[in-house]
C-alpha cells in the first residue's frame, strides 16, 4: 500500500513538471513569435481594437472633431459612419462612384475625386453636413448618420455604436491613458521632428501652444487635461507612422516596443512629451 501511494506521488510530480515544462516552452514561443501590431480603446468595460491604418484613420477623424469644436457625439458618429462604410479604410472604390472613409461619391456634390481620398477633406465634408441637421446631438447614431449619408442600409450603423463611443471617448481626451498601441520600437532615425510638429500644430490649430522641438523630443503645452488626452492618444495612434518612440503626459507614458498599455511614470507638467526615435 505504501508503494502504490509512493508511486502516486512520483506520477503526480512528473506530470506537474511535464504541465509546467510545457508551459516554459510555449511562453518561450509565444515571446519569439512576432505579436500583432493593434491598437485598443478600453473605456468602461468595452474595448474596441484596431489594425494600425484603421487607427490612423479614426484618430484623424476625431481630431477633426476636436479642433472643430465639435462634442464627442460627432466623433462617434463619424466613427460608427466610417466603420460601416468603409471599416475605415481610406479605399478608392465601392458601390457606383462611392469613394473614401464615408463612401462619398463625386457625383452627390462631396468634391473631386482627389477630394474625397484626401481624408482631412472627406472627414470635414461629413462634419459640413452633420452640424446642419437641427439637433443632431439628441438623435439615434443611426438616424444622424443615415440624414448624412441617405444609405440604403441606415439600422447598420447600429452595430458599430459602442466601439465607435469608445473610440471617441477616449481619442477626444474624455478617456485619460485608455487608448494605446502594440507596436515594435521603430528603428532610430525613423522619426522626422519636422514633420511632426506640422501634423500636430495643423491638427489642433487653436487649441494648444506652438510645439517646441529639442533634439528627438517634441513638447506641446496644452490648456487641458482633455486636450491634453487627447493629443497624447492621436500621436500614439499615429506613432508607426511617424518614428514616435515614447508618449508621456501627466504622469503617464506609453512606449513603442514595451507595454502596450500607459505605464504610470514621466513628466507631470501641463505639457505632452513626445520622443522620437
Amino acid at each position: 500500500m505504501r508503494k502504490l501511494a509512493i508511486t502516486l506521488v512520483v506520477v503526480a510530480v512528473v506530470a506537474v513538471a511535464a504541465v509546467v515544462g510545457l508551459r516554459t516552452v510555449t511562453g518561450k514561443i509565444h515571446d519569439l513569435l512576432p505579436q500583432p501590431e493593434d491598437c485598443t480603446a478600453s473605456v468602461g468595460d468595452h474595448d474596441a481594437t484596431l489594425d494600425p491604418e484603421q487607427a490612423e484613420n479614426a484618430a484623424l477623424i476625431t481630431a477633426l472633431a476636436v479642433r472643430r469644436g465639435l462634442p464627442a457625439r460627432a466623433a462617434t458618429i463619424a466613427l460608427a459612419t466610417a466603420m460601416q462604410e468603409s471599416k475605415l479604410y481610406n479605399i478608392e472604390g465601392g458601390d457606383r462612384d462611392s469613394l473614401g472613409l464615408f463612401q462619398q461619391r463625386p457625383s452627390q456634390g462631396w468634391g473631386t475625386r482627389a477630394q474625397i481620398l484626401d481624408p482631412v477633406h472627406a472627414t470635414n465634408a461629413f462634419y459640413d453636413a452633420l452640424v446642419k441637421i437641427p439637433d443632431y446631438q439628441d438623435l439615434e447614431i443611426t438616424v444622424a448618420a443615415q440624414q448624412v449619408q441617405h444609405s440604403a442600409y441606415p439600422a447598420a450603423y447600429a452595430k458599430h455604436e459602442a466601439d465607435a463611443r469608445a473610440l471617441a471617448s477616449a481619442l477626444t481626451g474624455y478617456s485619460a491613458h485608455s487608448f494605446s498601441c502594440r507596436y515594435d520600437a521603430p528603428a532610430a532615425g525613423a522619426g522626422h521632428p519636422a514633420a511632426l510638429r506640422k501634423e500636430v500644430r495643423s491638427l489642433f490649430d487653436g487649441l494648444i501652444e506652438a510645439p517646441v522641438v529639442r533634439g528627438s523630443t517634441m513638447t506641446v503645452a496644452v490648456p487641458s487635461r482633455t486636450t491634453g488626452w487627447s493629443v497624447a492618444q492621436y500621436v500614439v495612434a499615429e506613432s508607426r507612422r511617424l518614428g514616435i518612440a515614447r508618449v508621456s503626459y501627466a504622469g503617464w507614458t506609453w512606449s513603442a516596443g514595451g507595454h502596450s498599455s500607459w505605464q504610470h511614470g514621466g513628466p507631470t507638467a501641463a505639457q505632452v512629451e513626445i520622443r522620437l526615435s
